[in-house]
């Protein structure tokens, strides 16, 4: 079954990392955070936009256009509100469970803005 046809439109940090790893990602993995909380660490490769920018109505960032997306942030409660919203406007996503939190205790790595060790915050 694919990723993005389960019923219920939650991952793994694994299955995420799997998804938008590699040098041919399934997926984009779209971080939601707010900017300080992006900075102080974030995964490898992912995308920045915030959910309040979302709500507002911002589109997403050109690489991220027309891609499945899997959609992340601190705890799981955002991403799951992103995911969500991003499908009503037409994307096929689906979010982390647990978010970052679940993606550092599965062994991931983390960056900060400047691409050293970063943390979650």
């Amino acid at each position: 079954m694919s990723l993005f046809r389960r019923r219920e439109p939650r991952v793994t940090a694994d299955e995420a990392r799997s998804r938008t790893g590699g040098d041919r990602p399934e997926a984009v993995l779209l971080d939601v955070r707010e900017k300080p909380e992006w900075a102080a660490g974030h995964a490898p490769g992912a995308v920045h936009v915030p959910l309040t920018k979302l709500v507002a109505g911002a589109p997403l960032p050109a690489e991220a256009r027309g891609r499945p997306l899997v959609v992340i942030c601190r705890s799981g409660h955002r991403s799951r509100q992103a995911a969500k919203l991003l499908a009503g406007r037409g994307a096929r996503a689906v979010d982390v469970e647990g978010g970052m939190k679940a993606w550092t205790a599965a062994g991931h790595p983390v960056v900060d803005e400047r691409g050293n060790n970063g943390r979650i915050t």
